[in-house]
């Protein structure tokens, strides 16, 4: 277990455009679609330099049938007397307030904290995230997969309770802290995306549906959403999937998911540039899914698995978009 004390500064400058602080957050829930609920919630606070100054957890009761007792270990009995997130709403923003909020798989964590806002007809008070996924990709990590128990091994970090929000939670402030000073010390730019609260919520017969004036959504993750710009349609049939070892061919059709180090919506300018058709959703007529966690249970991950869609992460798709085949002439 890393210890909670200052080690000597380093020989270089901190980066003055760092943030101030941190909010590392994970939540457990029912489930992983949009109308799930968060059933605990923990947070570590961080100062500027990973340093942790307190923590935070709570259960929370969610109304409905618990989910995945088997992952999570929380019964309706255990969450019955439970706060509801209303009730709670208020010490989370406190914990949240003017801080970057970390997780692993921080799309997810986001979705799922800024729903429960909407719902209980809130704002979530945080401007950006941070995934520790896109942070160890940044820092070229040699790690077997982007699960979070392969972070925690690495910097020598201690699991004693997988799927318990305080002791993830615990883990990833260890394990961020190391990540966060090797960053500052090669002066890394941190992955910072900016988190879009949900701003209504209404319940209708297809179930609960997030909206925010002026916009329409469209699936990024796991039940997540963001604004989103309608596209012409691709003009070139789709070829097929993508098969390893060879380029990608124009009119292929490719999802994304999770966060990303570069601006989502600019990687899917680029694969529209180049001919290519990005789907929204993944079906078995997807050519290729980008994540950089394909361990992750994200409905497009999982999806992926079951039908077979070949995988790859955001740097090799990358490399890809600079030589996209042209499309066969009919």
């Amino acid at each position: 277990m890393l210890e909670d004390r200052p080690t000597p500064a380093s020989a270089a400058p901190w980066p003055t455009a760092y943030p101030q602080g941190y909010a590392v957050v994970d939540v457990e829930t029912t489930g992983l679609s949009r109308d799930d609920r968060i059933i605990s919630a923990a947070v570590y606070r961080l100062d500027a330099q990973g340093e942790v100054q307190d923590h935070w957890y709570t259960l929370v009761n969610p109304e409905r049938d618990p989910g995945p007792v088997w992952i999570h270990g929380l019964t309706t009995d255990v969450l019955k007397g439970a706060p509801l997130f209303p009730e709670i709403a208020e010490e989370f923003a406190a914990r949240l307030d003017g801080r970057v909020l970390v997780a692993h798989n921080a799309v997810f964590d986001w979705s799922m904290i800024a729903r429960e806002y909407a719902r209980a007809q809130r704002t979530a008070p945080v401007r950006q995230r941070l995934c520790t996924i896109a942070l160890s990709k940044e820092l070229g990590l040699p790690l077997p997969n982007h699960k979070l128990e392969s972070l925690a091994a690495h910097f020598g970090v201690v699991q004693e309770r997988a799927h318990h929000a305080l002791d993830d939670a615990r883990v990833l402030a260890e394990a961020f802290r190391p990540s966060l000073r090797a960053a500052a010390a090669g002066n890394v730019r941190l992955p910072l995306l900016e988190c879009r609260p949900l701003t209504e919520w209404t319940d209708g017969a297809s179930g609960a549906v997030p909206r925010q004036p002026q916009s329409s959504y469209r699936g990024g993750g796991a039940g997540s959403w963001r604004p989103s710009r309608k596209r012409s349609a691709c003009p070139y049939p789709n070829p097929g999937r993508y098969e390893p070892g060879k380029p990608l061919k124009q009119g292929m059709r490719v999802a994304f998911s999770g966060d990303t180090s570069v601006e989502r919506e600019l990687l899917e300018d680029r694969a529209v540039e180049a001919g290519l058709h990005v789907a929204t959703s993944l079906s078995r007529l997807t050519s290729l899914l980008v994540t950089n966690d394909p361990d992750s249970y994200t409905s497009k991950a999982v999806k992926a698995k079951q039908f077979g869609t070949p995988v790859v992460d955001e740097a090799a798709f990358g490399q890809l978009l600079q030589d996209v085949a042209p499309a066969e002439k009919a």
